[in-house]
């Protein structure tokens, strides 16, 4: 007499993990919305989700990967927003048009102003093999990529000039969402300072001055010696 084990279907399993997960999402959103993430306990998240503590750790590996897979959905709804609305605004003038991108993002982050800050922090700080922060990490490099696409729509940017320059105003972006000093400001404030970095470095005098700063050494006129200062 063989013993015959009734395994639920592939399809059920599959769902009761989808519908946990969900849950599980669903309760870190609505706890994240309410406070920072630094009072927000797993076992707050697990409990409103309806699961065990132990369950809650098969989706994630900690509360920050929660507040990033919170925070992926709308970083990317926001980047989704400002690449149209940079689209939108071609002709406008290049500075306008990276401040069109750039504002969803911006004005998304600071919603909620210490969980944006861990957010950004844990993405360069985290492990990025991690999914969600992996996940975040593509999402970052989006806007960026966006970012370039923007800045070389003018025709005096080179697409290496581009990419360098996009690169250092996500840089401007990452600090002054960061750093501490600047959680009192509003997001018009931090739009505002933002703005006035990097309409300097997209000044032409400035951009010749940084494309001569990243010149590879390589790259010098034939003939020309490299000396030792």
């Amino acid at each position: 007499m063989s013993l015959v084990i009734d395994h639920p279907p592939t399809g059920r399993r599959e769902r009761a993990r989808r519908d946990k997960q969900a849950r599980i999402k669903d309760a870190a959103r609505m706890l994240f919305a309410q406070r920072a993430a630094g009072s927000v306990t797993t076992r707050e998240i697990a409990d409103r989700a309806g699961v065990a503590i132990g369950t809650l750790f098969c989706y994630v590996s900690s509360k920050a990967e929660l507040l990033i897979m919170v925070q992926n959905e709308k970083f990317a709804a926001a980047i989704d927003a400002g690449l149209t609305a940079a689209a939108n605004a071609a002709g406008q003038g290049l500075l306008d048009e990276v401040l069109e991108l750039i504002r969803p993002v911006i004005v998304c982050v600071r919603e909620h102003k210490e969980n944006g800050r861990f957010y950004l922090h844990e993405l360069v700080f985290g492990d990025p093999n991690e999914q969600f922060r992996s996940d975040g990490l593509a999402l970052a490099a989006r806007l960026e990529a966006g970012i370039q696409a923007t800045v070389a729509r003018d025709g005096g940017i080179g697409h290496a000039d581009a990419f360098d320059l996009a690169r250092v105003i996500s840089a401007i972006i990452h600090v002054n969402i960061t750093a501490k000093v600047y959680l009192g400001l509003t997001a018009e404030e931090v739009l505002a300072d933002i703005r006035k970095q990097i309409a300097v470095v997209l000044r032409q005098d400035r951009r010749d001055a940084f494309a001569e700063a990243t010149r590879s050494p390589t790259s010098l006129p034939e003939g020309e010696p490299m000396t030792e200062s």
